[in-house]
């Protein structure tokens, strides 16, 4: 076994152990909520979970360009420079939490205005939101930490940091939704909490690193940084505003159909993001030593890096597929037991093998391009397959109200994605 393959595969499981528990504790809170008597409560948090995705990993670009950013700089031999970089972000996270905390009203109202769903449905929605979202500060912190973290290639910290939020998580769940009947609230403030203990133990792993650089503003203010920082997060932040917007659309009009369509496609969405953070665990070993690559300008193991995480994209996809094939209904049934929502994903579920398929190999160009710190290659790509390709899909599923082409929508938007991005490679590294 080459070193780089073992790199490759000490950094991926740790990540993927980190990873999977994440979307696991969604499974939780999904299946604590759909086995109470009115599925009101779990719709509610479908619609809710959506504002959140727009709110929060909008600002996505203060972990995934903090990894690219921090990796170039260990890969040049410059430590000092990579705890600026870590400072400069939690900064921007704070600043970004303040006006998130100050226009949270405005951001309710306008978000629920926006979205469809029963009087029923957007009453838990609300409660939910009214929630979660004080822990706006942790949740946008915690995204710099865990970017720093994979950056210096120090995942066993962002795997302990994990474990602690997703525990206090299911405690809080448990506590709040299935002994004081707090239902979706419940199910927003154990998230608020965990995201706090989350932040508390990676400030505590923090404060453990050797060398520290001290924090001082006029180097942290750094004006050619700063720019190139804030020109990277624009990129990322189109990139990711269009991919939340993508699955916040399907999720919409999923509601606009019914809410047991949006109730079954939510649980399909869950077994999707399990998937996902399956892969993406591969994917930030790809994003971690990617950067370092270009940081010591090693182009011959970079492009030996590309051939590697495409391979274990599409390996991984094909695993998690087999699991969730081998007994789909007795899966599907763990999270609801309304007889008619399973019977609707069972009837759509085989569209997670072409969305899976496609989408493994998207995420991993996702990585290495975050690691490259090629930023606005990624937001072309994610530009054309939302606006070109995804949403005249949806919108069209709408007018003939079929659910089928939908997830057909979500499977032409990876695929574009793909094929856009391995396009582009071929220009920086050569043929994959």
């Amino acid at each position: 076994m080459s070193p780089l393959v073992t790199r490759y595969l000490r950094l991926t499981w740790i990540n993927i152990l980190s990873n999977v528990t994440v979307p696991l504790v969604g499974l939780v809170d999904t299946a604590m909520l759909g086995h109470l008597a009115d599925i009101r409560f779990l719709a509610g948090v479908a619609l809710g979970t959506i504002l959140f995705d727009y709110i929060y990993w909008t600002f996505g670009f203060l972990r995934m360009g903090t990894t690219g950013t921090t990796a170039q700089a260990i890969g040049r031999g410059d430590p000092a420079e990579s705890y600026l970089v870590l400072y400069r972000s939690v900064a921007l996270a704070v600043l970004i939490a303040g006006a998130i905390l100050v226009l949270h009203w405005p951001l309710r109202e306008t978000g629920f205005f926006l979205l469809s769903g029963e009087p029923g449905v957007e009453q838990a929605g609300r409660a939910y939101f009214s929630a979660r979202i004080w822990g706006a500060p942790a949740t946008l912190c915690n995204f710099a930490l865990i970017g720093w973290f994979l950056g210096r290639e120090q995942s066993r910290h962002v795997l302990v940091m994990t474990i602690v939020a997703n525990i206090a998580n299911i405690l809080f769940n448990y506590i709040f939704i299935m002994q004081m009947g707090l239902a979706a609230f419940g199910a927003g403030l154990a998230t608020m909490i965990a995201q706090y203990a989350m932040l508390a133990t990676g400030a505590g792993l923090f404060l453990t690193q050797p060398g520290r650089t001290p924090w001082r503003i006029r180097e942290i203010l750094h004006r050619e940084k700063m720019v190139s920082l804030l020109l990277l997060n624009r990129d990322i932040l189109v990139r990711t505003f269009c991919l939340i917007t993508s699955f916040a659309v399907f999720a919409n009009f999923s509601s606009i159909l019914g809410t047991a369509v949006l109730a079954a496609n939510s649980i399909l969405l869950r077994l999707l993001l399990v998937a996902s953070f399956l892969i993406d665990g591969a994917a930030f070993a790809s994003e971690s030593l990617a950067g370092v690559f270009v940081g010591s300008n090693d182009k011959t193991s970079l492009r030996r890096l590309f051939r590697l995480s495409l391979l274990a994209g599409e390996g991984f996809a094909l695993l998690f597929l087999a699991v969730v094939f081998l007994r789909p209904r007795a899966l599907l049934g763990l999270f609801t037991s309304h007889e008619d929502v399973v019977n609707l994903a069972m009837a759509w579920a085989p569209w997670l093998i072409p969305v899976l398929l496609a989408g493994a190999l998207a995420y991993m160009y996702d990585g290495l391009y975050l690691g490259m710190t090629e930023g606005h290659r990624l937001r072309n790509s994610m530009l054309f397959s939302t606006l070109g390709v995804f949403l005249p899909v949806a919108v069209l599923a709408l007018y003939l109200g079929s659910v089928h082409i939908l997830w057909a929508g979500l499977v032409a938007f990876m695929a574009a994605r793909t094929a856009t991005l391995g396009w582009m490679s071929r220009s920086l590294i050569g043929p994959p």
